[in-house]
């Protein structure tokens, strides 16, 4: 089978927020080494880019050296840094989607997103999911994803996203954690390349429950869980108390951590590396990257926002097609 080629496809999120100005930012960082196309209308970006506009993303692997390679699109509005404009809804929701196209049909290797404004996506199309991940999904027909947090420090997935904590302990059930443990060991193998992934999981309690002093989840079913799971063949450990799971001697023994609700796997990854932490979707057929922030609109425009976070994105996503490729 052909290989797709090593060019990522960036989809261009907000126009008023920080996406066009961050994706220039990139590309002058990346250019030499790694390609990537980016998808939108050429008058949202930064005043004297040098554009080329590119028919097929394998043009990019010439052009980045010289010019931002663009896949155009006409969008319905300008765009106003610091302001969302529904009237471009659509051409945001059709750059995701030619996004994911030029990716499954091989003429990409990976997809990476700008951050979005959803409620400009629902004012001005209708947008009827809870944000990017859910979209991606249903174009993609599965059922379930998984959100990880990676940098080179630590890789982290919450295995309960973007919910009251009160929600927690009842969404939190033996057959959801099973899914996200396997998900994030089938992501490990499939698109990091690690053939015996390593994974450990916290409690839901503090002090993973010390003995039921402290809540009675982790005797009642998660211990019970993992080691289900460990004699079906994965390596797992825990549960731990996520208080001592996160520090460089802990980090060294496993290559993702699992967590039971959002703010549990998103401080300690936030300490550690805040500006260049990537947003990376588990369970897709495709890759999927994005950097770990929003749309930033105080700050658009003002040539004050740090591209770090998309630069890590477009450089894990390369990584990691590379590594599925191998």
């Amino acid at each position: 089978m052909t290989q797709a080629p090593q060019v990522i496809a960036l989809s261009c999120g907000e126009p008023g927020g920080i996406g066009p100005e961050i994706a220039v930012a990139a590309w002058q960082r990346l250019r030499q080494d790694c390609p990537f196309v980016w998808i939108g209308d050429p008058r949202h970006l930064p005043k004297g880019t040098p554009t080329q506009v590119v028919q097929h993303p394998a043009e990019a692997t010439e052009i980045c050296a010289d010019a931002f390679p663009v896949m155009p699109l006409q969008f319905a509005g300008d765009n106003t840094p610091g302001t969302a404009d529904s009237r471009n809804a659509a051409g945001v929701i059709q750059s995701i989607e030619t996004a994911v196209a030029l990716v499954t049909s091989g003429q990409a290797s990976a997809v990476c997103t700008a951050p979005i404004h959803k409620k400009a996506l629902i004012d001005g199309a209708g947008f009827a999911y809870p944000g990017h991940t859910e979209f991606l999904a249903a174009l993609a027909g599965v059922d379930r994803v998984v959100m990880m947090l990676a940098s080179q420090q630590l890789r982290v997935v919450p295995a309960t996203i973007h919910i009251a904590l009160s929600e927690v302990p009842t969404a939190l059930t033996p057959s959801l954690l099973r899914e996200v443990i396997t998900l994030t060991e089938q992501g490990l193998r499939q698109q990091f390349g690690i053939p015996a992934p390593r994974i450990a999981l916290t409690g839901l309690n503090p002090h993973a429950g010390e003995g039921g002093a402290m809540g009675h989840e982790e005797l009642d079913w998660i211990a019970d869980l993992i080691g289900e799971m460990r004699t079906e063949g994965l390596s797992l450990t825990g549960p731990h108390p996520a208080d001592t799971l996160f520090h460089a001697a802990a980090r060294k023994t496993y290559d993702a951590a699992i967590a039971m609700y959002h703010d549990q796997a998103l401080i300690p990854i936030k300490t550690l590396d805040f500006d260049k932490g990537v947003n990376v979707t588990l369970g897709l057929p495709f890759i999927r990257t994005s950097p770990d922030h929003g749309t930033a609109f105080d700050i658009a425009g003002q040539g004050r926002a740090n591209p770090s976070s998309l630069i890590e994105a477009l450089r894990l996503a390369q990584t990691m097609a590379a590594a599925r490729n191998a």
